[in-house]
């Protein structure tokens, strides 16, 4: 069993908590993830490391309520257990196992988009540590959607933030932030990281490819089972064929199939809306609806 040591909303259905995991916190890196599971009867949730705490021996997660398990876990309080907590799990960030002195030569920029915010902050406060500087994009559809803010600027060399509607710094897809720092004000790239929804991590690959920034995406969106066995995470990347979860989850963005990676994500939309329900009118419940299948 692993406690919870703190839970808090950070936004709307977005949840950041602390758990006790001091074999996990001893071993993580920045870009791997965790698998937790609320009980016994329960879903196997993968979810990417937001901080460590090695003498703590805790792990930080950030969650998005997307749908029953997610829902149910959002009322977990600090006190409360999870019946699993596994990990370190996938690959760490590439420049984990760089020469620091190496990546001092680098000008690395992080585009974290809602929810991409929880696993670029590691990378950023690990490149901190170590000496390097690394400008961080955020962005979110309004301003009480953003997380993490205070933490990523003591964190990042300069945090840029935009906001869909306006409601704080610039107005615009991030793209349009990225465009405004590499074409106006005439900011050098050497590598760019990009975390966040499947569609805003496509069209900032599409946008680095233009400027010629070699940019490194996760695909942790896609993962369900974390293990491999699966499949839910195919992809394909380059003429290869790899397994988010194994594999990565960080790719070479430029090489990433983004329009077979999202068709993918969609395969299990259907099962997440009749487990939404289940949950929701639960021994109510009686499939007459017409939407959910019944008691499939």
């Amino acid at each position: 069993m692993y406690q919870i040591l703190k839970a808090e909303k950070l936004a709307d259905k977005i949840y950041l908590m602390v758990v006790e995991a001091p074999r996990v916190a001893r071993a993580c890196e920045p870009g791997e993830f965790v698998i937790v599971k609320i009980d016994e009867e329960g879903e196997r949730i993968p979810l990417t490391i937001c901080d460590f705490d090695r003498e703590k021996g805790t792990i930080t997660i950030v969650f998005q309520t997307v749908g029953a398990s997610t829902q149910k876990m959002s009322s977990l309080k600090k006190g409360d257990f999870f019946r699993d907590f596994v990990g370190p799990l996938g690959n760490p960030s590439e420049f984990v196992h760089e020469d620091p002195e190496d990546l001092k030569k680098k000008k690395y920029l992080f585009v974290a988009g809602g929810v991409g915010a929880a696993p670029v902050y590691p990378q950023v406060k690990w490149l901190k540590e170590h000496g390097i500087d690394a400008d961080v994009i955020v962005g979110s559809k309004t301003k009480d959607m953003l997380i993490l803010k205070e933490e990523m600027e003591k964190a990042a060399g300069q945090l840029y933030i935009a906001t869909d509607d306006g409601s704080f710094g610039y107005k615009g897809m991030v793209t349009g932030l990225i465009e405004e720092l590499v074409e106006k004000q005439g900011k050098k790239y050497d590598v760019c990281v990009a975390i966040g929804p499947m569609i805003m991590m496509k069209f900032v690959c599409l946008l680095t490819k233009k400027l010629g920034i070699p940019t490194i995406v996760s695909l942790n969106p896609i993962m369900v089972d974390g293990t491999g066995m699966c499949g839910a995470c195919r992809v394909t990347v380059g003429d290869k064929v790899k397994f988010a979860c194994v594999d990565g989850p960080e790719f070479d963005g430029h090489l990433v199939n983004f329009d077979e990676a999202m068709m993918r994500q969609q395969i299990y939309k259907t099962q997440e809306g009749r487990a939404m329900l289940r949950l929701k009118e639960g021994d109510t419940h009686h499939g007459g609806c017409g939407q959910c299948g019944g008691n499939e």
